[in-house]
């Protein structure tokens, strides 16, 4: 009988759930579009500010996590408690909980990762600086082909250990997030 994913360690879930990066694929819109219709029938509109597509599977013709990357901004009365449970019922698991943020995620398995795989970051309006990196990426191939390069070199290092992934890529992110904030300083207001 396999360990349910909730007795797991940190460590075991990193075994599972290795870092995968694979070529771009097409199908990553498609799947967060489909999850997207999803959501906004399963959770309360006048909640809801903005759902957007992030993450390196959101960025054109770069290699990422087969995973699907969302973040739901709500209003600042929103229910989390209720959007939580929402959630629950719809198979996706909580990661984490701040008092500011909660993660979600939906497509892993007790046999590792199911064919589509989803993190969903819930946030406060004006929490969304993925967004600009995003945008920033997808209007600049170059800078867009040298995090692909990082997140290549990284791979493999830290193939099992998430949070070290993240962190050795987070001066980068930091770097371009900074930049797109002072050219889209309106976008998303």
């Amino acid at each position: 009988m396999k360990k349910p994913l909730s007795e797991m360690s940190l460590e075991e879930l990193w075994q599972l759930f290795p870092i995968i990066l694979t070529e771009h694929r097409d199908c990553w819109k498609d799947w967060y579009a489909q999850e997207e219709v999803l959501l906004r029938q399963i959770l309360p509109p006048e909640q809801i500010v903005r759902i957007s597509h992030i993450g390196s599977t959101a960025i054109d013709g770069i290699w990422a996590k087969p995973t699907v990357d969302i973040l739901i901004e709500t209003t600042p009365e929103s229910d989390w408690d209720a959007i939580r449970r929402i959630m629950a019922e719809n198979n996706y698991g909580c990661m984490s909980i701040r008092p500011d943020r909660i993660s979600f995620n939906k497509g892993y398995t007790e046999d590792g990762f199911a064919e589509r795989v989803f993190h969903l970051h819930l946030r406060r309006p004006g929490d969304h600086d993925e967004l600009y990196f995003r945008d920033y990426l997808n209007e600049h191939s170059r800078v867009a082909k040298e995090y692909e390069r990082l997140k290549l070199d990284l791979w493999k290092k830290h193939e099992h250990n998430r949070d070290a992934y993240t962190e050795a890529k987070t001066a980068f992110v930091e770097k371009y997030t900074d930049k797109a904030k002072t050219i889209y300083q309106r976008r998303y207001e």
